[in-house]
């Protein structure tokens, strides 16, 4: 199974028509890869679903790199396994 880092970063890749391997730790997401709120709405909702987690959409604002996303997806990953 790949890691959750691997996972995102592919969910990103399809979301921002991008290939994975454009897809870099550290690339800003709006300036880099040329995301609009659309697509981070579609991110959001796509971790929401894959994980079966619940992020506040003041969390989106977050959502700046591939790192910062996956910072806030394993916070939430954490609680929802600490609420198990």
């Amino acid at each position: 199974m790949q890691d959750i880092d691997t996972q995102i970063r592919d969910l990103v890749a399809q979301i921002v028509e991008k290939t994975p391997d454009e897809i870099k730790p550290d690339s800003r997401f709006v300036e880099d890869l040329g995301m609009d709120s659309m697509m981070a709405l579609e991110i959001l909702a796509a971790i929401e679903k894959k994980y079966k987690i619940s992020i506040p959409e003041e969390k989106l604002a977050e959502f700046k790199t591939l790192n910062d996303t996956l910072a806030v997806v394993k916070e939430n990953l954490a609680k929802k396994d600490n609420h198990a």
